[in-house]
């Protein structure tokens, strides 16, 4: 299996994957290669498909659109 070396890894860095890896109760390494597998497996953002989603839902909870002129009277209207 092939092995790592990370140089120069910044101390909160380092303090931060620490704390991961206790509070998931998991070695360092095993931390950092569940980090990395979730970094590569993402898939990249698709700002369209984002929109389309939120389009859907907007439309299934029929919300109205957040326009200019609404936030105006939201603000006019003050806080309940």
């Amino acid at each position: 299996m092939p092995a790592l070396t990370i140089k120069s890894m910044p101390d909160p860095l380092y303090r931060r994957l620490k704390q991961r890896a206790a509070a998931h109760r998991r070695s360092l390494n095993s931390e950092i290669l569940v980090c990395l597998e979730q970094a590569v497996a993402a898939e990249p953002a698709n700002p369209r498909a984002a929109l389309a989603r939120a389009d859907a839902l907007r439309q299934r909870l029929r919300v109205p659109r957040l326009t200019d002129a609404r936030l105006r009277a939201a603000k006019a209207a003050g806080r309940p």
